[in-house]
Formats: C-alpha cells, structure tokens, sequence
C-alpha cells in the first residue's frame, strides 16, 4: 500500500543520508494510534482445544484422517481416550487450580486430565459448587474434559474467527485458575504482600490471598489503571450485572433467579483489591454493565474497559456455553453498532482452561507461567480477516497492547513507572512474548461490522442439553 511505500522510502532515505540514528516510525507502530477503544472481554474456563481445536489451519487436535492421534489414559478404566465431538451445551470439566496445572500437563506429556477430573479434587467443576464427586463418576461425566466443541455448538465464535483473527497460541499467563488469572489481566503479575500496603513486599504466588472483609486492599503492587490514571486515559471494568457482596465466597444458589448467581463472583472482581485503585479514587469506574451499553449507543466508550460476566453467562461449567455466547455477541454488536467502531479493537478470550484437554505444552516464563493455552479472538475493522496468529501470546500482550497505544510504551516496570514494586521481571518485555500489531492491517479501509444473532440457527446437529 501507498504509506507502506512511504515508509520504506523513508528508511532508505535516512540510511543513505547516514541517519540511522534517527528514529524511523513503522507504519504499523504509527497505526495503532487508529485505536481509540481497547475493550478487553474475558470468559471463562476453556481449553484452545475445546473450542477450536478442529479449526481449518489451527494448532489444533492432532489428526489423521479426521481421527485424533492423541490420547488420556483414563485410571479408572485403564483405557486410552481420545478427544471427541461433544455436542452437549452443558460441561462439567475438571479441576484447575496449580496443582491441577501442573497435573495436567504432566512434564509436558500433557495427559493428565481425566486423571485429574475423575478424582474428585477441591476446584472440580468450580469448588464441588453443583455436582457431588459420586454423581460425576457414576455417569461418566469427568470424560468430558476430552470433548470439543465446533461450529455446530459454537458458529458465532466460528464466524469471528473465520472474518477476523484466531490467535492459537494465547497462554494464560499463570498456571494456575480464574483469579490469578484476573490479576494478571490488570497487573501482568500475581502475588501476596507481606506488609498491607507496601509494593516492595509482594512475592510472586500462583494461588494467591484474594480480599476480605478485614483485609480488602491486599495487592498493594500497581496494575496498568495507576499508569491510565496518571496518563489522564479513560477506564472501566464492567461488570455484568453489578458486583457480589463480597462478605462471603460464592455459595451455588437453590434458583440461578438469586442474586449470587446473576452477579459477578468476587474473584473475578479483583480491582477493588488494588491499592492503587483506591489511592486514586477510580472505584467509581467499577461499573455495571448495562452503562457499556450506554457508552456504546452514545459513542462515548472509554479508552480502556474490560467486561466481566456473571456466572449464567461465564461459560464456566456448568453454565450453558449458547448462553454465554450469546452474552457476548450482545457485547461485540454493541460495539459493532457503535459510532466508536471504526476506532475499536476487542480481544476476546477464557481465563483458564478449566479443566478440559490441550495438546499444546507451554511455554517457560518463570515460576507463575505460563499457564494452558486459551483461544483468543481478535475483533475489529482492522484486524486482517481470516488471519491464523502462530505468535506465542498471553494476556500480557493486552497489557503491552494498551502501553504502546496510550502510555507511549510505558510498561509496568518498577525502575520507571512511578511506583515501584517487587515484581521479578517486567512480563510484557519478555523476549517469547508476541505483537498484537500482527494482527492488524492498519493500511486497510475500516473494516464494516458484522452484527450477528446472539441465539444463531445451529449448523448441523442441533445442541444437547444434560
């Protein structure tokens, strides 16, 4: 295209000229300035595999002749089973805590899934919240962790990937479950403090002290809304129909019509633990989401958000997955709708893997990461279309994203950013990590919305209920 050309001659330009000391903007570097709106949507509990594991081009379940070569040894059976086509909307999944992590992945022969979700484990199937160990073993149901899903259950997010980008090698960036996760979302790292309130006495953890009543700041280290704060960048973290009290933990409601169920889980809700968050008085851009939804209409989005679900719309098993596609497709044709498109980039992705088989051994980062891998989508009128990204990604990328677009590529360093912390090392640096920008051709017209049915007709077979 004509600016790539520019570009290009420029770089000759300077070379020839003996200026190679000055600096040469990127086409790419200087599109990302397009994006206004980096609105940042987190799910929950799904492997890669499980999802997009038969995807055209994808690293997906490895195959021959539409049979999958892989295979978990169930101990209860002494069988061999292999991944299969689930069409059930409702999953049970396993286990996924570190320990569970590190089971699973089992020094890399990745086999350890259905011995994890035949055991019965605290954190199977969300804590034991909904089905007793018995119950699952009688039925069978813990073999569910090697079935997927395709386009048959899941044809929105197909559809996504098909028009705009899959990235099938996003990792979540801490072995570990859901609310480390969350921290790493804002902070790129997950840690305990010794002394309320000092950064320097964090040390990294990978299961974490959530908040509590007589303790409710305990991540005193800085997450990336200090930085948008100081920057004057707008921010909020919606929250599917507001906020759970945060007195208790999360106990399964006898109606989903109750209130536990419909708000969002206090370990997903984590900002209001930060420090920062408080010494800065941004509680307030904790908000519902139904105030996204206005935002978009009016085309006053903030520059930053991230959406969080409740657990109906989660996908967390056993929470239906249409419905939680639904709920997402509600967000992205909000967007979509939007007079903010055209300056919009939506990455969408699931915290952890819950328990369900991957092929794919992670990468090494340090002592929290990374974790299994996750799908990640990329949505916006710039984003290639059908575009497959190889890179290897977490969800410091989304943090890397946000600096370099707003914060003139400030990271969450603490030698630089104002406020240091004890962190061991600046995630979004690290050499193995990829560029979001891969998946962009800002050179591009603005790509039109594809605004999609949030109950879509099902290809194929129609979906299962249990």
């Amino acid at each position: 295209m004509l600016l790539n050309k520019i570009t290009a001659l420029w770089v000759v330009i300077t070379v020839s000229l003996g200026l190679g000391s000055m600096k040469v903007v990127n086409a790419q570097e200087e599109g990302i300035r397009k994006i206004k709106h980096i609105i940042i949507i987190m799910q929950e509990n799904r492997s890669f595999d499980s999802y997009f594991g038969t995807f055209p081009g994808a690293d997906g379940i490895p195959m021959k002749n539409g049979v999958p070569t892989v295979a978990v040894p169930d101990p209860r059976t002494g069988k061999m089973v292999r991944p299969y086509h689930d069409p059930h909307d409702r999953n049970f999944g396993g286990p996924h805590n570190a320990v569970s992590a590190l089971a699973d992945i089992d020094d890399g022969k990745m086999d350890g899934f259905i011995r994890e979700s035949s055991s019965g484990k605290e954190g199977f199937f969300g804590q034991m919240e909904y089905y007793p160990p018995k119950f699952i073993v009688d039925t069978k149901k813990y073999l569910d962790v090697m079935g997927y899903h395709d386009e048959r259950e899941i044809p929105n997010y197909w559809a996504y990937t098909k028009n705009f980008v899959l990235q099938d090698h996003m990792f979540e960036p801490i072995a570990s479950y859901s609310f480390p996760s969350h921290l790493f979302m804002v902070s790129a790292w997950s840690a305990n403090t010794k002394v309320p309130s000092d950064p320097m006495s964090c040390v990294s953890k990978l299961d974490p002290r959530d908040r509590t009543a007589k303790n409710p700041t305990p991540f005193a280290w800085t997450d990336i809304t200090y930085l948008l704060y100081k920057r004057g960048i707008s921010w909020e973290y919606y929250l599917d129909q507001g906020a759970k009290p945060d007195e208790d933990d999360f106990v399964p409601p006898p109606s989903i019509k109750k209130r536990g169920w419909l708000a969002v889980n206090k370990m997903w809700n984590i900002l209001p633990g930060f420090v920062d968050v408080h010494q800065d008085r941004q509680t307030g851009n904790l908000e519902q989401l139904s105030r996204f939804f206005k935002a978009a209409k009016h085309g006053t989005l903030p520059s930053v958000c991230w959406i969080i679900p409740n657990r109906r719309d989660s996908e967390h098993p056993p929470a239906l997955v249409s419905v939680g596609q639904a709920y997402v497709t509600r967000v992205i044709n909000a967007v979509m709708r939007s007079p903010d498109w055209n300056s919009c980039a939506i990455f969408l992705t699931w915290d952890d893997w819950g328990g369900f088989y991957d092929h794919v051994v992670p990468p090494h980062v340090d002592s929290l990461g990374y974790g299994l891998r996750v799908p990640g989508i990329v949505i916006s009128p710039y984003a290639k279309k059908g575009y497959i990204d190889h890179q290897t990604l977490s969800f410091d990328a989304y943090l890397k994203f946000i600096e370099d677009d707003f914060l003139g590529s400030q990271r969450l360093d603490p030698k630089t950013d104002g406020r240091p912390d004890s962190r061991p090392d600046v995630r979004e640096n690290d050499p193995i990590l990829g560029n979001l920008l891969h998946d962009f051709d800002f050179s591009q017209s603005p790509r039109p919305p594809m605004v999609l049915p949030p109950y879509p007709k099902k290809s194929g077979k129609s979906v299962k209920g249990r």
